[in-house]
């Protein structure tokens, strides 16, 4: 089955069994909602693997990636139990996930160890690092081209193309 097919119908289980379709309702960077910013982070790790050829756990990898920011707030609101959101929302993405959903150690790694090195825990698992770096990337790629649709008034987003486009296969 090709990744994108797996990622699919992980998504759907995930919207049918929790409250996964909720993080189309926050922003994360610039124009990107939270639900999308974990698709392409999602993309861009399974890119990366099938790229290197790397030997994963590829529904664990896929499940931790999507699962990685389900904080379920938006962080830019105006409140107090947001402050630092860096530094504590892979404990609150870890919370909201388990009361949602039945996790393995490599799924527990990648959600709580994305942050790093903010967060100074490094991941223990392949899987978790790879998250890791695709997770600076596409954050980068996401605010660069707000910042470009600003400077050049326009509403298009390229955050799918650049995300994936870097590891065309």
């Amino acid at each position: 089955m090709d990744f994108k097919e797996e990622i699919y119908l992980i998504i759907k289980e995930l919207e049918n069994n929790g409250r996964y379709a909720e993080n189309k309702n926050y922003c994360q960077h610039g124009n990107t909602t939270v639900y999308k910013h974990c698709v392409n982070v999602t993309l861009t790790s399974c890119k990366m693997v099938k790229y290197f050829k790397w030997q994963i756990n590829k529904e664990s990898l896929i499940r931790g990636a999507l699962l990685h920011d389900y904080f379920l707030y938006d962080w830019h609101d105006k409140d107090s139990s947001h402050r630092l959101h860096g530094f504590h929302h892979p404990k609150r993405a870890l919370e909201n996930a388990k009361k949602d959903f039945c996790l393995n150690e490599i799924e527990e790694n990648i959600i709580l160890r994305h942050m790093f090195p903010l967060t100074l825990i490094p991941p223990s698992t392949k899987e978790a690092w790879i998250v890791c770096i695709a997770d600076k990337w596409c954050a980068i790629v996401e605010i660069l081209s707000a910042i470009k649709s600003k400077v050049k008034g326009t509403k298009k987003n390229v955050n799918r193309i650049m995300c994936s486009k870097f590891f065309s296969v």
